[in-house]
């Protein structure tokens, strides 16, 4: 029987999203493979954390793509995002709290991709005097990613109804970042 390396891994995502402590027999059982056959995938821990890495690099990229980030105000876009982000957004939380990703000189270049894009909507919100200059659009671009991650630990925790997930992450970092006419 073939194993299908992308499935063990949606399994493995699926599982340390809702707990990150999970041991690598518990990903196997969530799998339903074998310890031993989930070893010869990956040769422990830290090849599988790697590996997930590499999955959640492109499922963000494709939630930014089809977040159409360059496509009418910035506003609208943000919100597109925050829609967009959802479905991966605790697998993202998870990755992000996987402090070996971000140590060191090896970090993966597909978040600095992702920082890029993300960064530019907000500049760009900035040039259309939509958002609020006196805020870097690296702010904006981490606050962006602490509301997707905190939202969705509240969802999974029962504390936020799934169905307010948009709207509480993206109006809260829209009322900071928007851009007052002062009168």
């Amino acid at each position: 029987m073939s194993v299908d390396r992308e499935q063990v891994l949606r399994s493995a995502a699926s599982l340390l999203t809702r707990k990150a402590t999970a041991t690598m027999d518990e990903v196997a059982r969530a799998a339903g493979i074998s310890r031993a056959t989930l070893h010869r995938h990956f040769a422990g821990r830290d090849a599988l954390v790697r590996a997930l890495e590499e999955l959640g690099i492109r499922q963000l990229e494709a939630a930014l793509d089809a977040a159409r980030l360059n496509e009418g105000p910035a506003v609208d876009a943000v919100r597109r995002l925050v829609a967009q982000a959802e479905p991966v957004a605790g697998f993202l939380a998870f990755l992000v709290t996987e402090n070996q990703l971000f140590e060191g000189d090896e970090m993966h270049q597909g978040w600095s991709r992702i920082d890029d894009r993300v960064s530019a909507l907000f500049r760009r919100g900035q040039e259309a005097g939509e958002f609020r200059i006196d805020l870097s659009p690296a702010w904006l671009t981490e606050a962006l990613y602490g509301l997707i991650g905190s939202g969705a630990w509240a969802v999974q925790d029962g504390r936020l109804a799934a169905k307010d997930f948009q709207y509480m992450v993206a109006e809260l970092l829209l009322g900071g970042a928007r851009r007052s006419v002062e009168k």
